[in-house]
């Protein structure tokens, strides 16, 4: 059985209001889309600290400040998946 990889957002409000609202509904319609429940954890958090380098987004132990993109997110886990088949 494989390891799912974690996706981790910090939610709170500096972050939420940063982007990570848009990086969220993103992600989790990147999942459901792509049937990866199986192989992804999304979860969130109040805080994460660093509150004015955010929003916060960590993806399997690796912590990305500062994306605004979701896209970007996007890209970021289908490279960290794509690691993870190797």
């Amino acid at each position: 059985m494989r390891t799912k990889l974690l996706v981790e957002l910090c939610l709170g409000s500096s972050c939420f209001a940063r982007g990570n609202s848009y990086t969220l509904a993103a992600l989790e319609n990147f999942i459901e889309e792509n049937s990866l429940e199986d192989r992804v954890e999304l979860m969130g958090h109040l805080c994460l600290s660093g509150c004015s380098s955010g929003p916060h987004l960590i993806i399997g132990g690796r912590s990305y400040p500062g994306i605004t993109d979701p896209a970007a997110v996007i890209d970021l886990l289908r490279h960290r998946l794509e690691e993870a088949d190797v």
